[in-house]
């Protein structure tokens, strides 16, 4: 009969090559790479295809998915249980303004259902652009809709393109949003290629957000064209991460030492086969980010 000491001994030598194999996964997913689904689903289509699609991205490594509006028609427990059945996590996920605006409540509940822990506002109203009231007004907005996000457990952040640096006597509009949004609640998503094509540092710009920031969007850029600010197709230089302008270990150096929680790969226009574009930045960014 075996005592219990030799019992113990056996079970923890066995338990040995499990415990550094569970190590080793939680050392690769420290740091898990997502998708944002725009990237591969530009409108709503079937949710037989969207299943598919999601198995894809699975397929090359991703680990999660950002969605946004175009599957907000699949009913939020159907949504969810596709993505985790393929084997994928979520946990944020953009909701367009305008949503937010008519309906707060019920893309609120949308998101929880779907099991979010962050909504994201992914871009202002074209209206808003162009004068520094249209970001006073949203900067109000954003501190409305992050408290009723955090009274029912969830955070809530803005992600950035290019026109909100514009500049209005002295100021830019994302620097009317970072002043007037309370910074405990109104959190940020980075672009790095947006924030390149306006024409400034990624690296600096991590620094000012610090604790701000929660998501960056990875994206690169191709060199050789100049700033804007004005969203047009000259402002369209997409390409596979890694292959491009934008100096990401330096980006990720500091990326790492923030509270980042999340980090998707996005690519607005992709010139060739979409999968094999997406598994050439995956593979690039998991080599730098483990």
């Amino acid at each position: 009969m075996m005592d219990r000491r030799t019992f113990l001994q056996l079970s923890t030598a066995a338990a040995l090559p499990l415990l550094s194999g569970a190590i080793g996964a939680q050392g690769q997913a420290r740091f898990p790479i997502g998708l944002q689904l725009s990237t591969l689903v530009k409108h709503s289509m079937p949710e037989p295809d969207l299943v598919k699609t999601l198995e894809q991205i699975r397929g090359i490594g991703f680990q999660e998915i950002e969605p946004w509006h175009t599957v907000y028609s699949i009913p939020a427990k159907r949504l969810r249980h596709a993505i985790t059945a393929s084997g994928l996590t979520v946990s944020c996920g953009h909701f367009e303004y305008s949503d937010l605006a008519a309906d707060l409540a019920g893309q609120l509940q949308y998101a929880k259902t779907l099991g979010l822990k962050w909504v994201i506002c992914p871009m202002l109203p074209k209206a808003q652009w162009m004068s520094p009231d249209g970001y006073h007004a949203a900067a109000r907005q954003f501190n409305a809709w992050a408290a009723r996000a955090h009274d029912i457990g969830m955070g809530f952040a803005f992600h950035n393109h290019d026109y909100e640096f514009r500049k209005f006597d002295g100021t830019t509009g994302y620097e009317i949003l970072l002043k007037e949004t309370d910074p405990n609640l109104v959190f940020y998503e980075m672009d790095c290629y947006w924030i390149t094509q306006a024409g400034l540092d990624p690296v600096r710009v991590l620094h000012q957000l610090g604790r701000r920031v929660r998501m960056l969007h990875i994206k690169d850029r191709k060199p050789g064209f100049p700033p804007s600010n004005d969203m047009s197709q000259s402002s369209a230089h997409f390409t596979e991460v890694g292959s491009g302008s934008i100096d990401w270990p330096a980006i990720l150096h500091v990326a790492k030492k923030l509270p980042i929680e999340h980090y998707f790969i996005e690519q607005d226009h992709i010139d060739g086969p979409p999968l094999e574009s997406l598994r050439a930045s995956y593979t690039y960014l998991r080599k730098i980010l483990s």
